[in-house]
């Protein structure tokens, strides 16, 4: 059953009121959300938003995922308010509020996502992003989902806000100084700064700079330089703000 559009008008008050007191979890909600969405197979119309880390095991378990258990655990008691709205509509939503809370644009939605009935329906692992490859790598993962070289730089965006915790992806760090901002700094920095590769202590390749002591780029996104066709969008997004705004939000109503 899709909710009334009353029904998610409220959800959505209750969301922003909810985000906006607790601004520190934002870019983990959008985290939630992209990870739910991003495993989706054009071809063969598998995965995607359903909510299947609702289930123990399964896409729960997948390294990719870990750390959301906590982005679930602290929206569960609103989402009881809700029993109407799908939990996959549910994390969508609350990504999407988490984004303009965050400064981010207003991204279209509509509900709709039915949820996944048991773990059962998960996908193999491997269907997320592997931040230690390049830009043939984030082809195959979001070509596969039907994005195009433009919209992969425009969602890399997100790269914005949050940071990266050694107990969930590996990396520790943020990528900007103002995680919890969400505007076109991550392109900023990545074309003006100077950045040299460095290892972590457990041993992951990653890019620093004496410009901003502090933050990271992953070998993805220093990736997104050296590809001829990423490049010129990396360039344009740090030039052009709006155009940022404007592409992030259509990609991601997307994804």
């Amino acid at each position: 059953m899709i909710p009334s559009k009353a029904r998610v008008d409220e959800c959505r008050a209750d969301l922003m009121e909810f985000v906006g007191k607790r601004r520190n979890i934002a870019p983990l909600l959008v985290r939630l959300s992209w990870h739910d969405a991003g495993t989706f197979d054009a071809a063969s119309g598998t995965g995607g938003p359903r909510a299947c880390m609702m289930f123990e095991g399964g896409e729960a378990a997948h390294d990719a995922n870990a750390g959301l258990g906590v982005a679930r655990n602290l929206l569960a008691p609103l989402k009881e308010k809700y029993p109407d709205v799908s939990s996959a509509d549910f994390w969508s939503l609350s990504a999407i509020c988490a984004i303009q809370v965050m400064g981010g644009p207003k991204v279209q939605w509509r509900a709709g996502r039915p949820d996944a009935k048991s773990g059962s329906e998960s996908v193999p692992d491997g269907r997320l992003p592997d931040a230690t490859q390049g830009c043939p790598h984030l082809r195959s993962v979001f070509h596969r989902m039907g994005f195009s070289d433009q919209e992969i730089v425009a969602l890399s965006g997100a790269h914005a806000v949050g940071m990266c915790h050694g107990d969930r992806s590996g990396f520790i760090g943020p990528w900007t100084i103002t995680a919890l901002e969400f505007d076109n700094a991550f392109f900023v920095n990545l074309v003006t700064m100077k950045w040299h590769k460095t290892k972590q202590a457990n041993g992951l390749e990653v890019f620093v700079t004496k410009d901003q002591p502090g933050i990271i780029m992953l070998p993805t996104d220093m990736a997104l330089l050296s590809d001829e066709k990423m490049v010129s969008w990396v360039e344009l997004y740090a030039q052009d703000r709006d155009r940022f705004d404007a592409d992030f939000a259509s990609a991601f109503a997307k994804l």
